[in-house]
């Protein structure tokens, strides 16, 4: 298998444009492409999963530990022809300013994948080769497979970058992108548009900027360590076969760890997904629900309005059955939810809290969390790792049991979090499932109770 790290020397350089592109032009070959994002970006990889065919997966060295993912690349890529692995801010930017730790440069080594360097050329001459030299030696234990020189004016542009670049580095140029505006996705407050939401790029443009890069240079350099190759095993027989989760997901629930939905389907969970802002009422037997984040705030009209699958909610939490909601979806179980523009909806009302948009990020970043209770998810004292990234903020509430004590990394903050009630439990923390497994098995554990009991009425 050929594999391959697509990063960028900054944020906002094009290492997303460039990562779409390669595997747009890589799929018109007719090669399969699995798709990844270093980080715990969800935008991004909804967008490489739909340029790809095929649900991206995360990686994370923050999160996750090593074995955890070599064992997401392995199983992820199983079958395919190629993975493309779109990496996160700067090549070498992690959680720390002294050491690697988090960035996608570590990633890179950890899964011995060459990197793909993209560099916004367009404001640069000669003092390019000064920042690819400078890249390439920076950290000796890196391989690069090639540069792409993004934004270039024009072919007498790039001449003069490429004869820069090739008399003081060895790491080839593998082509030159043009400002393409068909290739742009547009931006909004927590980032890009959502793939979920049909807004972007044109797929024709993508693979047309795709072709123009010397692929082949790219692939013969790419070969996969066969050390992944059958890294995992298969479990046993599936313990909770016959517990059906509830996941919500459309337009305005699009933001879930590949991994975790994974997860729940490896340890036996059927996955029946449902959309709150269509579907009049929820599906047929299930015994757990599961609300990811995404971006209720714009849809906040047409959820409130969904009166009947709101009251189908209401009366599953009434009868103790689990309910799972991250970020979006504690806002959605909110008593009432207030936009940016002032308005204010009715939500499900199922957690006593209200809650209103804000107009920067009230918490962003990786998070340590440990369990100050039992709960939904598992036993006091559980550890667990995740990430936060919101733009809203809880504005009121009646008593709260918190099961959380969260330390933020960034921040270095820490409060009591994770809202419960009867077994719901909502917290604006994305949590990585395969940070702690445990985590599956207490879910499904809590729905296979609830199953039981129905079946037994």
């Amino acid at each position: 298998m050929k594999a391959f790290v697509v990063a960028g020397t900054a944020s906002g350089v094009g290492k997303t444009t460039v990562a779409l592109a390669v595997i747009a032009a890589l799929r018109s070959r007719d090669l399969t492409v699995q798709p990844f994002k270093c980080g715990p970006d969800f935008i991004d990889g909804g967008h490489l999963a739909a340029v790809a065919n095929r649900p991206a997966r995360n990686l994370d060295t923050w999160m996750l530990d090593a074995e955890a993912n070599r064992g997401i690349l392995s199983r992820a890529s199983e079958g395919c022809d190629v993975a493309a692995v779109e990496g996160m801010m700067g090549l070498f930017d992690g959680v720390t300013g002294n050491s690697e730790e988090g960035s996608t440069a570590e990633i890179a080594k950890l899964l011995d994948l060459p990197v793909v360097l993209v560099l916004d050329a367009g404001n640069s001459a000669r003092s390019i080769a000064a920042v690819v030299r400078g890249f390439e030696t920076f950290d000796l234990g890196l391989r690069f497979a090639g540069v792409v020189l993004n934004r270039v004016a024009g072919d007498a542009h790039f001449r003069m970058l490429d004869s820069a670049i090739r008399q003081s580095s060895a790491v080839p140029v593998l082509g030159w992108l043009p400002v393409e505006a068909d290739a742009a996705i547009p931006e909004r407050h927590l980032g890009l548009h959502t793939a979920a939401e049909g807004i972007g790029f044109s797929l024709p443009t993508l693979t047309r900027l795709g072709n123009r890069l010397d692929l082949e240079q790219l692939l013969n350099a790419t070969a996969c360590n066969q050390r992944f190759e059958n890294a995992h095993t298969h479990s046993a027989k599936p313990k909770y076969e016959g517990v059906r989760v509830g996941i919500a997901r459309d337009q305005a629930f699009s933001f879930y760890y590949e991994d975790n939905l994974d997860l729940l389907s490896e340890n036996g969970a059927e996955i029946v997904e449902f959309s709150p802002l269509t579907d009049s009422v929820l599906p047929e037997s299930l015994h757990a629900l599961y609300f990811g984040g995404g971006y209720p705030e714009l849809h906040a009209a047409a959820l409130s309005g969904n009166g009947r699958l709101l009251q189908d909610i209401r009366e599953f939490a009434e009868a103790n059955k689990p309910i799972y909601a991250e970020c979006g979806g504690l806002m959605y179980l909110a008593e009432k939810l207030a936009t940016i523009e002032g308005q204010s909806y009715p939500m499900a009302g199922i957690l006593p809290v209200a809650i209103e948009m804000t107009k920067s990020l009230v918490h962003f970043g990786y998070a340590d969390v440990e369990f100050a209770h039992d709960c939904l998810l598992g036993k006091k004292g559980t550890v667990v790792r995740g990430h936060s990234f919101h733009c809203s903020r809880i504005v009121a509430h009646d008593p709260l049991r918190c099961a959380y004590r969260v330390h933020y990394s960034l921040s270095n903050r820490r409060e009591e979090e994770g809202f419960t009630r009867k077994q719901v439990l909502g917290s604006y923390i994305h949590v990585h499932f395969r940070s702690n497994p445990s985590l599956v098995s207490s879910f499904l554990q809590q729905a296979g109770s609830t199953r039981r009991l129905v079946e037994a009425q």
